[in-house]
């Protein structure tokens, strides 16, 4: 059974988820340290910045008669990294030094802002003497978030509203529905009820510690429900100690709203930021509730165009991540193809390479599916060259592709100037006057204006297209190719205009 089988599944035993300043806020005082200045759109806009940013407003203003949406970018950081902090489960726990420091650095320098580490920072599985809500390394988590600070880095620690392994000490079956649970690798996890007092009074309480303890700058949440929506759900009687207090439709997730609702404000009172993943290419049905400042989307999900057309239009901001578990592409700069004219932009894989030991450690109960087979992957090819092994993670390539990062690092440097604070973005142009005749079929265009205006031109198709614009431009990453209005545009490629001054 593939990973999308169990994301959707809800019952049986194998049914089965710019650099930014420094952190504000007194929950994220420790370790913090003050980033490099950047450009405030407000601070340092000169008359002349704030005229050129309104004459290309206008000109969009004008030009375009209709498209998918538009959007004023603020406050967002799409230079974002899953960062692989060890092995776990293990023999030992993991540790941080010069091999981070030099990470760090690296991504750094590539133009990485946030850091996200996944379920391996805690001990879920409590073989250290922890638990899912504390680091399995509780020294060595904290040192890291401090390297992380000293280079204006962002670090979101993973938790869950709902997820919590079966076997753990403080589970109660009442909390759950009977057979709503996920068996995958060595997590066999009950998805506890959003709607239960009692689990609301437990997991909350865990969140603020989670939040208040390390000195990280927010949290990635992994929704860990299964939606209303999912027949299994349906199906289900009410648990024990759970409160039919909200609207309950296969379109609103009235309880779990509430309750990312409620830790999406707690997460802001300290001045952090929530990422948040519900399930495969989902959002939440929250009916206009404000629960995320970043959306992880792609788990599990098979083609990379369906996924492009299921999240387009999904409120910003989208972080898209293919699982290589699941999907191919055919280069890689196909992910920046998907999501570049969307104001969406993927996330990158680093730290420590994924070795795959983590599902050969004695002692721990495994389900064998495809997870236990990455693993088994991963660890064959360490053990036979561990040069040729660029996995990061279980949702990376096995062996993966040594030029996945430096891609990653060379399209985030071409995406930066196209979302400076306060540029208004034209996503998916539907009618307008910036070309002389309509679009060729699989083709889409999306505006970007601030200072600069700049066209994103995207040939999702499989034949050439040629188109004429309007006004001229330059290829923003070659302007010596000289301007011109005639452009030739690859199959299955992406091309970034800079109007021409």
């Amino acid at each position: 059974m593939d990973r999308r089988d169990f994301l959707k599944a809800g019952t049986g035993a194998m049914l089965a988820g710019s650099v930014a300043g420094a952190p504000s806020g007194p929950a994220f005082a420790q370790g913090a340290r003050e980033a490099p200045r950047v450009t405030s759109l407000l601070r340092d806009y000169t008359a002349e910045d704030h005229r050129r940013r309104l004459q290309n407003i206008a000109v969009c203003t004008e030009a375009i008669r209709s498209c998918m949406r538009t959007h004023l970018v603020t406050d967002y950081l799409p230079g974002q990294c899953c960062y692989n902090l060890g092995e776990y489960p293990s023999r030992e726990p993991w540790s941080v030094g010069e091999y981070d420091e030099q990470e760090l650095d690296r991504l750094r320098g590539e133009g990485i802002q946030v850091l996200q580490v996944f379920d391996d920072w805690n001990d879920s599985l409590r073989l250290f003497g922890g638990d899912k809500y504390s680091a399995v390394n509780p020294e060595g988590y904290r040192r890291f978030i401090e390297m992380a600070h000293r280079r204006g880095m962002k670090v979101l620690t993973y938790t869950s509203p709902c997820f919590l392994q079966r076997s753990d000490p403080d589970f109660l079956q009442e909390w759950s529905r009977e057979g709503d649970f996920l068996v995958v690798g060595y997590w066999d996890m009950a998805r506890c009820s959003p709607a239960s007092p009692g689990w609301r009074a437990f997991v909350m309480k865990k969140f603020v510690q989670v939040l208040d303890e390390y000195g990280a700058d927010g949290i990635y949440v992994d929704g860990g429900y299964l939606a209303n929506k999912h027949a299994p759900k349906q199906a289900m009687p009410l648990a024990k100690d759970e409160i039919p207090a909200f609207e309950e439709t296969p379109e609103h997730d009235g309880a779990f709203a509430d309750m990312l609702a409620l830790i999406y404000a707690e997460v802001k009172r300290r001045g952090g930021i929530l990422k948040l993943h519900v399930n495969g290419a989902e959002q939440p049905q929250a009916a206009g509730l404000k629960t995320y400042d970043y959306l992880w989307v792609g788990e599990g999900v098979a083609e990379a165009d369906a996924l492009r057309e299921i999240v387009k239009n999904y409120d910003p901001y989208i972080v898209p991540c293919l699982d290589m578990g699941f999907t191919s592409i055919e280069t890689e700069d196909e992910p920046y193809l998907h999501s570049i004219p969307y104001l969406q932009f993927p996330v990158s894989m680093g730290g420590r390479i994924f070795t795959g030991e983590r599902g050969f450690v004695p002692g721990v109960k495994y389900n064998d599916d495809f997870w236990l087979q990455r693993c088994r992957d991963a660890w064959k090819q360490y053990q036979e060259d561990p040069s040729k092994l660029h996995t990061y993670s279980a949702w990376d390539a096995v062996p993966g592709n040594p030029d996945t990062r430096r891609t990653h690092a060379r399209w985030l440097k071409r995406y930066m100037p196209l979302v400076e604070e306060g540029t208004w973005a034209w996503l998916e142009i539907r009618d307008s006057s910036l070309f002389d005749a309509p679009l060729p079929e699989g083709v889409v265009a999306s505006a970007f204006a601030n200072r600069q205006l700049h066209l994103i031109l995207a040939n999702f198709g499989r034949a050439a297209a040629e188109l004429h614009t309007s006004s001229p431009y330059v290829p923003a990453n070659a302007p010596t190719e000289g301007v011109r209005s005639i452009w030739t545009i690859p199959p299955r490629s992406l091309v970034i205009l800079r109007k021409q001054d």
